[in-house]
Formats: structure tokens, sequence, C-alpha cells
């Protein structure tokens, strides 16, 4: 029998605090519990001098009131607008119109006649509108980008939701006196424009097809848990009818200190972070939390099917309920998904139904939840299978677990890749801190999340058997995605909210004094690549050379200066060879043979890059790096083989069709090149059919023989130097003149492609000059402070002054090398009777660049202090260093960069944008459902073409 290896003490630091610790934790997290409850997760990571934090609330949609849900989720966006001190001009003044808009949406939502609604909601915009004089938009934003923060965000989830920030370690104390304010006191200004803008997350969600497929999946699997009665958006009549005394109820409740946690991992200093903490947070009151009745679900006992109908391509999604997560139900099931479906590709369905060909694709997962979870099984089946004959074939691999018909290597391999894989989760500050805000979600203890691998060491053959032959009958849930039109989707008027004037000059006394506070520098450290990066040569191969400075974990790349611009048919060799085995291993023993030395590999194709690459245990890389040259070298032809691709591709065309994210994809690429888009360079039906497999296993026995170069990221270099030489060829083939695909000049054109979805999505293309690396500040300042970000003008005025969209941004882009050129993006997602005011908001905003003095120095001192407290470390040091040498740069351009911003004006940004993006027209990429579209709107933006399928996707 395994033992545990890990065990939880009781410490205390030096400055008398009481603390958790698990012996043998590599990582030395910390866990303290201040006296209100307050759960603090303390871990060091220095990387950079940074700090990942995570304020984890342990609530979510599941506790929404029945008839307000997708409250949990509202609320979690009212928590960036600010409190009584933050975000206003006189709060006083401003309370009291805010109560009276409260007491308007009691009466709002009372109210049953619609002609008094649309009253009362009048009435509502109309003292929204004198509130609004008070309130002074994003000043969170500004606040928390003051600091140099990136990853500003939240989400909101059954039973959590989490605030997210990545701050400078010299900003802690002022993130916070931020955060202390933030959960301290909740104010709901600009409520009506920020209910609007949910709304367009929920129609967004509507024409999403995945969440489509999973609500039903939910809804059937779970009748009577809020795990499938209440979505985290909620339901559209709530969102139309929503209860502020309700939200702050609900914030009272649940936003308390010993129902959240404080999670830090990054360069800090344990005993000075958490007096710091008690110190902000230790003043909240510790208060009970409401009781709550445990919801039993009822055994499954039989199979429940729903159909359900969008435009895209069918597939079948099928679960069983399971146990909760950490539970022995739970990880029996996640190993039984492994068995079924891997990161190596050695599952049952990987090589019984993926590898053979027998559908487009099926794969399995777990999910554990806090209360209960789910088996998933999904399969998007062929053209001519129905969606039973697809039921059938995953119920077949099932079968073949039950029989304990899978080998008896595969539970170790699962088992060490579980390993390999929380190893490369817990090197990074991100990774480890979503790992511990995830225990403390699921009131899982460390010392149980560490131990969570020797749990599942100790699992059999004969009990994954024996569970599966007891867990797997006839008690499913199956989710028939069909094609067709969802009848379901909620299509509403524009309820005519008047646009809110954004206060931009001013700011409260609040954020004065945080932007006025001076903090301890970090100074900019800048890379020295040729110090950080080994090269030698073997044979006549370069091979640069990283030192993993953190674990065992190494990596090979080889590097081929070319792509499908050099050999278009490079791609579907590529595709190819994932269904060939050599003269030696049949298809599925190769996948076998890698999985069970736990190296994992990856091909990468683009247009002037093909990369092969291998990832695992560095005991093991160079096994892996034979076993792949073998494979290259000895890779088996074989016809039937062949025709099945083809067959795979002619229908996975087909299923891009039908996917309105690929169409967008597509459209907009079409919208920037037209004719002469890479994406419609494809190998044509008849090209493909008479393609001998012949022809692509030599392409593919021929890659050995071209020049490339490879990155070895490991501990031992002159180990992996005389090793590696065996398995290097030396080049004797040139590589082929790529294919040059003209940048041609956006004109005014509107390409449209009718599809059946509640939103419209508009994304203008303009092509605007080649690369100049003296813009790279300029272009970086003003990408946050016009174009993305919370606290950015776009932002500001189509989500939070006219309520148009949830996402809108407008971003200048840099080319990926010299003599390319630059293109600007502007992109807007929203219901379509609000077209033309987009339209119209959009083009207001990039007829000149407004001027506003404080917004412009905060995100210039934002951009400054990012890069000083910025280090690259890891892989990121050899492919940056890479993707700089096709600007003809060998140094760490950053440093350009920081001077350039440094010095930068608003009048220098203006005249940055007058001359290089104010001349720029644009071509429109549109889609959405004709008969919902404004014409006059489209008229404005350009030409109207309403283009095909065929004529975007080039088949």
């Amino acid at each position: 029998m395994i033992e545990n290896q890990y065990t939880t003490q009781n410490l205390t630091d030096k400055s008398g605090y009481s603390y958790l610790q698990v012996q043998n934790d590599e990582n030395g997290v910390r866990i303290y519990t201040l006296k209100n409850g307050l759960k603090v997760y303390l871990a060091q990571n220095n990387d950079a001098p940074r700090i990942q934090t995570y304020i984890p609330v342990k609530t979510g949609s599941n506790n929404d009131p029945a008839d307000n849900t997708g409250l949990a989720h509202y609320l979690e966006h009212m928590m960036f607008k600010g409190t009584s001190k933050l975000g206003t001009l006189d709060w006083g003044k401003e309370k009291e119109l805010l109560g009276q808009i409260s007491d308007l949406y009691e009466q709002h939502k009372a109210e049953q006649n619609p002609d008094k609604k649309n009253e009362i909601y009048k009435k509502i915009d109309e003292i929204s509108q004198e509130a609004s004089k008070y309130a002074i938009a994003n000043e969170y934003d500004k606040a928390i980008s003051s600091l140099g923060a990136s990853g500003t965000n939240a989400h909101t989830w059954l039973d959590e939701t989490v605030y997210k920030n990545n701050i400078p370690n010299n900003e802690l104390e002022k993130w916070l006196k931020i955060e202390k304010e933030r959960f301290s006191d909740l104010v709901l200004r600009l409520f009506h424009t920020e209910l609007e803008s949910v709304y367009e997350e929920f129609n967004r969600a509507q024409d999403n097809d995945g969440r489509l497929v999973h609500y039903a999946l939910m809804e059937e699997l779970f009748p009577k848990h809020p795990n499938g009665q209440q979505t985290t958006l909620g339901k559209s009549e709530h969102l139309k009818n929503p209860s502020m005394k309700a939200i702050h109820q609900y914030f009272n409740d649940f936003y308390v200190p010993n129902n959240m946690a404080m999670v830090l991992v990054g360069d800090l200093d344990f005993e000075a972070t958490i007096l710091l903490i008690d110190q902000y947070f230790g003043k909240f009151e510790y208060k009970e939390l409401p009781k709550k009745n445990k919801i039993i679900e009822e055994p499954l006992t039989k199979v429940v099917e729903k159909t359900v109908k969008s435009p895209s391509a069918p597939r079948l999604h099928m679960a069983w309920r399971t146990d909760s997560y950490g539970t022995q139900e739970e990880r029996l099931a996640e190993v039984v998904a492994q068995i079924l479906s891997n990161s190596g590709e050695a599952g049952l369905l990987d090589l019984n139904i993926n590898q053979n060909q027998k559908a487009l694709r099926a794969v399995a997962y777990q999910s554990g939840f806090k209360q209960y979870g789910m088996f998933t099984m999904v399969i998007i089946p062929k053209e001519n299978q129905t969606l039973d004959e697809a039921k059938n074939l995953l119920l077949e691999q099932i079968d073949l677990v039950k029989k304990g018909e899978f080998p008896d290597w595969l539970i170790p391999a699962i088992i060490n890749e579980m390993k390999l894989q929380k190893l490369k989760n817990l090197e990074t500050a991100d990774g480890l801190a979503t790992v511990l805000y995830g225990a403390f979600i699921s009131e899982r203890t460390w010392e149980e999340e560490l131990n969570e691998i020797s749990e599942c060491e100790k699992i059999t053959k004969d009990e994954v058997v024996n569970f599966a032959q007891n867990f797997f009958k006839d008690n499913y849930v199956a989710i028939k995605k069909e094609r067709g039109a969802n009848e379901d989707l909620i299509r509403v008027e524009n309820p005519g909210i008047t646009p809110i004037k954004i206060n931009r000059e001013v700011q409260s006394e609040f954020l004065t004094e945080i932007l006025n506070e001076k903090s301890s520098e970090i100074k900019p450290q800048f890379i020295d690549y040729q110090n950080e990066i080994e090269v030698a040569d073997v044979k006549d191969k370069k091979v640069s050379f990283v030192k993993n400075k953190y674990n065992n974990i190494a990596q090979v790349h080889l590097i081929y200066k070319m792509g499908t611009d050099h050999d278009k048919e490079l791609s579907l060799a590529i595709d190819v060879l994932q269904f060939l085995g050599t003269e030696e291993l049949l298809p599925h023993q190769l996948k076998e043979e890698f999985y069970k030395i736990g190296i994992s590999y990856n091909f990468y194709t683009s247009a002037d890059i093909f990369r092969i690459s291998l990832s695992g245990l560095e005991e093991n890389i160079v096994k892996g790096l034979g076993l792949m040259k073998h494979w290259l070298t000895s890779v088996r032809p074989d016809s039937e083989v062949y025709e099945g691709t083809v067959d795979l591709i002619l229908e996975s065309r087909e299923v891009a069709k039908k996917d309105k994210n690929k169409i967008m994809s597509a459209l907009t690429q079409y919208a920037k090149f037209g004719e002469n888009s890479r994406l419609r360079d494809v190998i044509s039906e008849a090209r493909l059919k008479e393609i001998q497999v012949e022809e692509l296993t030599d392409k593919i026995k021929n890659l050995v023989n071209f020049p490339y170069e490879i990155f070895f990221y490991g501990k031992d270099f002159n180990g992996f130097k005389a090793i590696a030489d065996d398995y290097i060829e030396v080049s004797i083939l040139d590589i082929p003149e790529a294919r040059i695909f003209p940048e041609l000049e956006t004109q005014g054109k509107v390409f449209f492609i009718d599809y059946d979805m509640v939103q419209v999505e508009m994304s203008k293309i303009g092509r605007a000059n080649e690369i100049n690396t003296s813009n790279f500040g300029k272009i970086n300042v003003f990408n946050e402070y016009f174009g993305r970000g919370l606290s950015s003008v776009v932002f500001q005025e189509l989500r939070e002054s006219k309520s148009l969209a949830y996402s809108a941004y407008v971003n200048y882009a840099n080319a990926n090398a010299i003599g390319k050129r630059n293109y600007v993006a502007a992109y807007i997602g929203t219901q379509a009777n609000k077209l033309h005011l987009a339209v119209d908001a959009m083009d207001d905003l990039m007829k000149d660049l407004p001027r506003i003095s404080a917004q412009f120095e905060n995100a210039k001192n934002s951009a400054l202090k990012q890069i000083a407290s910025t280090r690259i470390t890891r892989t990121n040091i050899f492919f940056n260093y890479l993707n700089l040498n096709k600007l003809d740069i060998y140094h760490d351009i950053r440093k350009d960069i920081y001077h350039e911003i440094e010095c930068l004006t608003i009048d220098d940004l203006a005249a940055f944008y007058h001359q290089e993006i104010k001349p720029v027209q644009y071509n429109v990429a549109l889609i959405g459902k004709k008969e919902n579209l404004d014409m006059k709107a489209i008229e404005n933006l350009g030409e109207f073409q309403e283009v095909t399928l065929e004529e975007i996707f080039g088949y």
C-alpha cells in the first residue's frame, strides 16, 4: 500500500501568527486563518517581482435566489463599479438617487402590466441620468491599473466568485487598500447600463453552441440541484427584472471574511505580507452564513434523452452523475476518463475511434464540483452516421473498460502523466495560486490536495473494472445536438437606455490618494539573450539551450523555417502522419510507446514555421527524440488510412462552415486579404483525392534532410548534445521558395454572412503602414489608453456610457516580420437592433484621439510598471528571441520601448494617431441574421457585399 507523504503541521511565524504548512511541500505554502475567519494562502515564487492574487468567495450561482437567477454573476460585475469613496463625486447626492432607483426597480419587478413597467423603466432611466452626474466610471480599474496590474478580471461559477489581479510586489499595500475598500462597501452605480451589458453577455451565450448543449446536459443531470437548475448567467426574465435590494442582501450574506480567502503567490515576504493583510482585512467582521438545506438528487435509473438544435454540425454529449471532487468515486471516474481519452492519445476512444477514423472526434472527461460531478463523453459523428450510431461507438468503449480490456500498463502511465501535469501546474505563480483557490472553494485541505496523486496511485485495475461495472448502466443523460433552427432563442427589444455622460476628467479623493502615494521603485531588468541562450553546433545544426532552473521537465523543439507558404501540402502530410505507424510499430503502438515513457509530442505548422516539439521528464527526452526519428524516417504508407483522412478533412470543412466562430474568423481574413487570404489557399478536393499517400510519406521522411535548428530546455546540455548527435542527419535539401500573399489595401467594403444568431458581430479591419519598431511604445500605450481594457476610452464609451456591447475593442497590431503591414482592428458584438448606434459610436470615437490627460498618464505609468516588473523566463527566453529575429532585432526590445514610453506625451500619441491610424481605411466583416439588420446603418460602413461560405473558406 502506498502511504501518503504529506502531513500538516502547525507553526508560528516571526510575527507570532500561527499557520499551517504541509511537510514535504516543495511549494512551501503557508495557510493562515485570521481571527475573523479569513483564510490566507501564501507561497513564494521568484520568477518576477510580481504577485499573482486571487480573492475567492465561496459562493456563486448556486446561491442565487430562485426568483433572481444571475444575481451572483451580476454582483461580480458591480464589484468593479467602486464604493462610497471610490468612483463618486458626491456620495451624499448620489446615494439618495441610487436609493430612488432601487425602489423603482422593486416596483418594476412587481408590476405585471407591460405599459406600466415601461413607464417605470423610463423613470429609472431618467433618474439614472441624474445619478450618473456624480458617478466616475471605471475608477476601480484606474486605481488598479495605476499599480501596473495585469490580468484584472473575475469570474462566477456554481459555487465560486473569484477576483483576479497580478500586481508588482512593491504595490502590495496599495492593492490591499483598494481591495479592502472594494469589499467593504457595495455601491450599485451605473446599474441599468451595466445590466444591459450583462444582457449582451447573455445574448453571446445564446449564440454559443457549447453553452446550449452544456445547459441542457446540466438541467437533465441535476433535475433538483442548482447545478442544473440555475445557470450562472441567469434567466432572461430575471435579468430584465432585477432587484438591487436582493443584490445588496446577497453581498451582505456571502461576502463575509469567513466565506472568503486571499491567495497570494509570488515574490513576497511571508511575515510582512500577513501583517499587511491582517491590517486591512482583519477589520472585517465574522458573520454567520445563511443556513442552506443540502439538496440530494435521486439516483438516475434510466436513460434521459433530449434534443437541442442550432446551425452548427451535429454532435452527441453523454453524461453520468458522479460524486463530488476529491471523493474516491470521482477519482475512479477521472481514471476511467483517462483510460478512454488522454493527452498521449493512447486511450480507448483515441485509438479505437479517433485513430481508426470511425468519427470526426471523440473525447471523455471528468468534472468534479463542490457537490456532485459529471463524467462526460462527446462525439462528433461523420456525415453518414446517425447520433444513435455514434452513441453506440461510445458505449462500446465503456464495455471494454467494464471487461478490463485495456493494457495493464495504462493506469500507471496515467498516474505518471497526472504527476507530470501537476508539476507543470505548480511551477508558475498563477498555476499554484489557481490550485490553491480551487482547494479553498471545494473545502479541501492543502494536505488532501497534495496527497491526491498518492490516493490515485492506490487504484488498481480490478478496482477500476469493478467501478465501471457498477457505475456505467442505463443511468445517463444524452443530449443530441442536431442541426436546425434554435427555436428557444430569446430576442428582446432595445429598452431605450439614454447614454450617460462619462466623467472623464475628474477623480475621487480616494483615487487621488492612491495615485499620489509613492511606492518603492522596481528597476526594469532587460535580458541579455546572448548570455541566457547557450549555442552550440551538432553536425550542421545550430542547437540553442536554456537551462531549466525549476524542475526535471525537459523540452526539445526541432524548428524548420518553412511552413505552408513554402509547401501547402506539408500540413496535410502531418495530418496523415497522426494515423500512420512504421514498419515496426502499428499506429496505436507508437502512441502507446510515447505515453509509456511520459513524452508528449506536438506538431505546429504556420505560414513560415514548422515545429516538432517533445516534452517530458529529462531522463526520457532522448528516448522520445529517438522514437520521433523512427516515426518520421520509417513511416509506413497506408492508402486506406489516407482515404479515411481525406474523408475526415472534407467532413471537417463542412463542420467549419456551420461553426459561427470559424465563419467569423474566415470572414475577417477575407475582409483583410480578399481572395488572396491564406485561409482560402486550401488543397482542393480534386487534388486531395488524386494524391498518392506515398507522396506524403516521402515528404515526411525527407523532413530530416531539410535544414532546421534545435532548442533544448533542460538541465544537462552536454549530456543532451552527446546523445542527440545520434539522431541528427546532415541537411541535403534546400527549403522551397515561399509563396507571397500580397497585403491588399482595405477600401471600405462590407462583407456579410447571413447566420441565425441573436447578436450581430462586426469587425473593422484596416491595413496600416509597415512595421516600425520605433513606434512599439506608442502602440503599447495607445492600446491600453484607447482601445482595450476596462479603463480604455472604447470600453467606457461603448459599454459604460451607451450599453451597446459586452465586448468592444480597438487594437493596433504589429506585423510579425520586417516588410509586413500592421493592421488596425475595431470589434463590437451587439444586438442587431443596436447596430446603427454601435456603428455611429465607433465612428465618432475614431474621428480623433480623445485627449484625457489623467487617463493617458495612468495608461502610460501602467505600461511602464508592467515592463519594469516583468521578467522573461523559461522557454520564453528562446521563443521571444526567435520572434525578435524576424524583426532583425537581437536585443531585448523592451528596453527601447520602456525609454520611448518614459518620454511619451499625449501630444506624441495624438501625432501618432493622426499619422498612423486616422488615414486608415477599413473593410468590414459582418455576421448576423439578415432579416434583423438595419441596412441604413450598414450603408455608413461601406459598399455592402453578401458573400458565400465557399468564397470565404475557399472550398
